[in-house]
């Protein structure tokens, strides 16, 4: 089955001045009982950042915390001694464990757009860590691109601790890709640009899908696309 999300359906957040972001999950003041989780994915936000602002320090703890670059930079310190800066084209991992702390900021001129996604962990009580890695999949064409993953078959992916992977891709227009997965485990796509078919239900820009007991998941694009596509086990999260 699959179930189509359109892009107005999202719940738009401005609570500063220097931050638009649209929630695709229960977040902060959104709360919908029934949209709080896709299996393990808790939290999927869509985060565009004015130049010279940010998230001052804030704290975590027992979720996995992914941040994926598209525009921008972000500079990142946290409790654990990281000073980094997080380009487009990379992705970062926290896991926050038992607790840690964190700021993000846009030190540029130029607007910071990201996506943030959250996944309740494997177990409990993990040491906070860290990973980042340059992916470069902003150039990547016609494929599906893992960008994060807990299953060790991958390599050269920032880990997660989640039976899930993220991926990335650039179709182009009349473009097909399938992606083969099981009625045990459950599919999650964000458009964030272009336009695709995914098993024939039509997507434009900021439209989702979530997909469960599907053997194939196949995607034609109509004009050129770029998306996320998120593997997941179709079991409950264990809160």
């Amino acid at each position: 089955m699959l179930t189509y999300i359109p892009a107005t359906e999202r719940y738009h957040a401005q609570p500063v001045a220097w931050l638009s972001s649209f929630h695709l999950f229960s977040f902060a003041e959104y709360y919908d009982p029934k949209n709080m989780h896709f299996g393990p994915l808790r939290v999927f936000n869509d985060d565009t950042v004015a130049p010279n602002a940010g998230f001052p320090q804030h704290p975590h703890h027992e979720m996995e915390i992914v941040s994926i670059v598209l525009e921008g930079e972000i500079t990142h310190e946290d409790t654990m001694g990281n000073k980094t800066t997080i380009k487009a084209g990379e992705v970062q991992r926290m896991t926050a464990g038992t607790g840690l702390a964190h700021s993000e900021y846009n030190r540029t001129d130029k607007p910071l757009r990201f996506y943030q996604l959250w996944f309740i962990p494997n177990m409990k009580s993990l040491s906070p860590s860290y990973e980042q890695k340059d992916i470069d999949f902003l150039d990547s064409k016609n494929e599906l691109i893992p960008l994060v993953s807990g299953q060790k078959v991958l390599e050269d992916v920032v880990y997660i601790n989640s039976n899930s992977t993220i991926y990335w891709s650039n179709l182009r227009a009349e473009k097909e890709i399938e992606f083969k997965t099981f009625p045990i485990r459950n599919t999650f796509i964000y458009l964030k640009e272009g336009s695709i078919f995914v098993n024939g239900t039509e997507m434009g820009p900021g439209d989702q899908v979530r997909s469960t007991d599907e053997h194939v998941i196949h995607i034609r694009a109509e004009r050129d696309a770029q998306f996320i596509l998120i593997d997941l086990p179709a079991a409950e999260a264990n809160y």
